[in-house]
């Protein structure tokens, strides 16, 4: 089957967007751009023109495109503060649609969305992409395996100073909002528990370019009594750790290390004598099906799979959400210096 789709949102985002729609193996051949909407015609204009996209409407009013090309997506990939609108309109369109994150600008913005889609019959999915690649979904399986005993705690460091230029450097709680979410989702995944509280710190260090939040540390209670520490900086010069993180998780057998690239290191308790116990190595198994592992491109593939075996996609908006309360749950924490419960 292919897929006609109208894509919102022509900024640099979109061009991965295109270029994984256009070139790679899992979405080849399976969606028609029909429409580019852009509140900047020139820059949608300029968009088709580099990916040889001639026979598109082009426009600036997504209602006005969506009704001349009665397309089955809507690919949602502007700022967030026109998220809930953009995604409204395409449902009301009778379109699937698929959002960048954050999916919504507040948790009340976000039910309101699930219920749309929900009322609607229609897939309403986000691009959380940092979760479809190797390493998270190697580090899924091998604690589903059990072989680091039962889960206790994972830790994580994410340290990239980043300079973006544009409507982060102005954003009110940029890291938590526009780069944890991606963070919190894997550790959601990877964990398989139910975030249920959090304090959080949030900061903006001396000499950060953002406006804004640009650094934050997060303890997060989830179910089974597992802990989740976050600490993040985008104004932390000199060491950048991975886009992915750097990680320690701990299981009642073991640990695993992850540098948030290739390299792994585990190892579990072989001996049951002496001060420190000796340890063995653990293997990370390999992903179970490496279609899930390209990032971008598997969370597009996923989102029209889907749609075609009349499933929910894994990022759907009504399992997403758990993802955008941890967020908005650690936000309002920095704000009242206590401890909040999550709640979707």
């Amino acid at each position: 089957m292919t897929f006609t789709a109208v894509l919102a949102g022509c900024g640099a985002m979109s061009k991965g967007w295109l270029s994984a729609l256009a070139d790679h193996d899992l979405l080849k051949g399976r969606v028609r751009i029909v429409g580019l909407v852009d509140l900047d015609r020139a820059v949608a204009e300029q968009r088709a023109a580099e990916f040889n996209l001639g026979d598109v409407v082009i426009g600036s009013d997504l209602d006005a495109v969506l009704a001349e090309t009665k397309p089955d997506l809507l690919f949602d990939v502007a700022i967030p503060a026109a998220r809930e609108g953009i995604v409204t309109m395409g449902l009301r369109q009778g379109c699937h649609v698929l959002s960048e994150k954050p999916m919504a600008t507040s948790i009340a913005a976000g039910r309101a969305l699930v219920q749309q889609a929900a009322a609607a019959g229609r897939v309403h999915a986000i691009v959380q992409n940092r979760r479809f690649i190797a390493g998270v979904r190697r580090i899924k399986r091998l604690l589903e395996s059990g072989a680091l005993g039962e889960l206790t705690a994972l830790h994580c460091d994410f340290f990239v100073g980043a300079h973006f230029g544009g409507f982060r450097e102005q954003m009110d709680n940029v890291l938590l909002l526009d780069m944890a979410i991606h963070t919190l989702d894997a550790a959601r995944f990877m964990a398989g528990k139910i975030p249920e509280a959090v304090y959080c710190l949030e900061t903006n260090p001396r000499g950060s370019w953002y406006g804004h939040g640009a650094a934050a540390n997060a303890i997060f209670e989830f179910s089974d009594d597992v802990v989740f520490n976050y600490r993040g900086s985008w104004s932390a010069e000199g060491a950048n750790t991975s886009w992915e993180s750097a990680w320690r998780i701990v299981g009642t057998k073991g640990t695993l290390i992850w540098d948030g690239g290739d390299s792994f290191e585990a190892k579990v308790v072989s001996g049951d004598s002496g001060f420190f116990r000796d340890l063995a190595d653990l293997a990370v198994p390999q992903p179970d099906n490496a279609d899930q592992t390209h990032g971008h491109a598997s969370v597009i593939a996923e989102f029209l799979n889907a749609i075609e075996g009349g499933r929910a996609p894994e990022t759907a908006s009504n399992d997403n959400i758990k993802s955008l309360a941890m967020v908005f749950a650690a936000i309002e924490s920095a704000k009242t210096r206590q401890r909040v419960t999550i709640a979707v």
